[in-house]
């Protein structure tokens, strides 16, 4: 292999919103030697979702159905743009999209993307968490997100489709795209607190752009249970698809164990 090839083992290709700060700020953490991330954004015009709902007078759960409606739009361009270059694997750096609908409107969703970048593999948000889920043999889980209602509808619609029993799910309720990543550590801690249960055998947090790398990992020595921020299920995804095997410490059990 030749030497000078900085990227000798995966080049992986990530698809984030233009207001995201968070998937790259976990990736950041990670030094693998011969795999490099490769992020692509995509435009989000409608980032203050509380000035929309004063604007408009739509509820918070219509405002963010049209911002997801918008990303749609979006999402193929930056796609189009890491393909160019020659990526070998792609990881969406969102989530609200992968569970909306279910596991139906996952399967959609997933088709959409598969059909634009053919062989090449795909990591989304809802299917690593179920893989990660399945490799710690959980039944029953709590979820932390940065959604309003409807957004916490659909990802224990998809949670349940796919044959979890959901406990609790907290939603912090964020008012803009870029607030997500503005949550104190504080909310995390009670939000973690609020849905935890000694039956619980995992909690998820969801939204990417909130970074929970910070947190989880010293939670599940607090809680003796397996903490699942969902960028760190898709980088774990991503670089076992890849074939990447490394065990990798200080992020968590998934990394560290599977």
């Amino acid at each position: 292999m030749d030497n000078y090839q900085i990227a000798r083992r995966a080049q992986i290709g990530v698809i984030i919103p233009s207001t995201n700060t968070g998937v790259e700020y976990d990736l950041q953490k990670l030094r693998i030697d011969g795999v490099t991330w490769h992020p692509s954004r995509f435009f989000i015009e409608l980032r203050n979702w509380a000035d929309e709902v004063a604007k408009t007078g739509e509820s918070d759960n219509q405002v963010f159905e049209r911002f997801l409606e918008i990303m749609r739009g979006e999402i193929p361009y930056s796609i189009r743009n890491i393909l160019s270059a020659k990526v070998s694997h792609i990881m969406l750096g969102m989530s609200a999209e992968t569970f909306w609908g279910g596991l139906e409107g996952n399967i959609a969703f997933e088709k959409e993307i598969k059909d634009q970048i053919g062989d090449l593999g795909l990591t989304t948000g809802a299917g690593a968490t179920k893989d990660a889920l399945q490799k710690f043999g959980c039944k029953k889980i709590s979820v932390i997100t940065p959604y309003p209602q409807v957004g916490d509808e659909n990802v224990i619609r998809f949670f349940s489709d796919i044959g979890f029993e959901v406990h609790k799910v907290k939603g912090l309720n964020r008012p803009s795209a870029t607030a997500i990543a503005e949550t104190s550590i504080k909310q995390v801690v009670d939000a973690i607190h609020e849905v935890d249960a000694d039956d619980v055998d995992c909690i998820i947090q969801c939204g990417t752009n909130l970074s929970t790398v910070d947190i989880f990992p010293s939670f599940e020595h607090i809680l003796g249970k397996p903490m699942l921020p969902i960028n760190t299920a898709t980088i774990w995804h991503a670089l076992r698809a890849c074939g990447i095997n490394d065990k990798i410490t200080g992020m968590g059990r998934l990394l560290e164990e599977f």
